[in-house]
């Protein structure tokens, strides 16, 4: 599984480039949060929380890197708070339609 934390204005640019990979199944998910920046600064006002987006991907072991790759490249700007890819193994998919499990 890919979990991809990303900057919410990016998120449109990100799925186009997985979509166009040929990846289409992803979750998307509206989320706040905060890096080791601790949030943002703007004069006295300290915004602790910041809006991101969390993308989620199921992929077989030898496309990971492929969809990462992917996400890096239309997701990055350059500055902090781009965001965090964390990948990590599934162990059992079932589909709730049939009661069966996949994998």
């Amino acid at each position: 599984m890919i979990k991809a934390v990303i900057r919410p204005e990016k998120t449109e640019e990100v799925v186009e480039a997985l979509a166009q990979e040929g990846f289409l199944a992803l979750t998307r998910v509206d989320v706040v949060g905060r890096g080791k920046q601790g949030g943002l600064s703007v004069g006295e006002v300290v915004y602790d929380e910041l809006p991101k987006s969390l993308l989620l991907l199921v992929v077989q072991e030898e496309e990971v890197e492929r969809v990462c790759n992917t996400i890096i490249e239309s997701a990055r700007t350059g500055r902090f708070g781009d965001g965090k890819i964390f990948v990590s193994p599934v162990e059992e998919v079932y589909t709730i339609r049939t009661g069966r499990a996949e994998l």
